[in-house]
């Protein structure tokens, strides 16, 4: 169980990417400390209701949404975090909190916190907790092809 979906895509459209194997890690704060990279360069799914509808919000690692200013940016009244078992089946090739950020593969709209952006390169969970992959910004961009938000803030300590 390894992000087959994403893996062929990349492999289909001639995407350079870095896959690493590290210890075990549950959040994107550790994943960002396992491979050795600022967690503004981390990216984690962060899933939501809204309408209706299951949505796919990229973050940086130390960002967390503000549900009001994503239900604005989404133009709804409100929203709400999903929880796991609403989202997992959708990914049956990742484990359970190491989703990829590319909701599009499964067929969830995408939404990119704009400051994730910022960087030349971005890290994400490979569809194990023990696995991430490294790729451009400008190719995850392009596959991803998400909408670009500023909906996060400081995460509480």
């Amino acid at each position: 169980m390894s992000a087959e979906r994403v893996r062929a895509a990349f492999e289909e459209h001639g995407i350079d990417y870095e896959l690493n194997e590290h210890p075990q890690a549950m959040t994107a704060q550790e994943m960002a400390a396992a491979e050795h990279r600022p967690g503004w360069q981390v990216a984690k799914p962060v899933f939501l209701w809204g309408g209706g509808e299951l949505v796919m919000l990229v973050m940086p690692a130390p960002l967390e949404v503000d549900l009001d200013e994503a239900a604005a940016a989404l133009g709804l009244e409100r929203m709400r975090l999903a929880t796991e078992e609403e989202f997992t089946e959708q990914f049956p090739d990742c484990e359970g909190g190491a989703e990829v950020p590319f909701g599009n593969f499964y067929d969830m709209p995408v939404y990119v916190e704009e400051r994730l952006l910022e960087e030349a390169q971005i890290t994400f969970a490979f569809g194990r907790h023990d696995q991430a992959a490294t790729i451009s910004v400008e190719d995850y961009v392009s596959m991803a092809q998400p909408t670009r938000v500023h909906v996060g803030t400081a995460m509480s300590q």
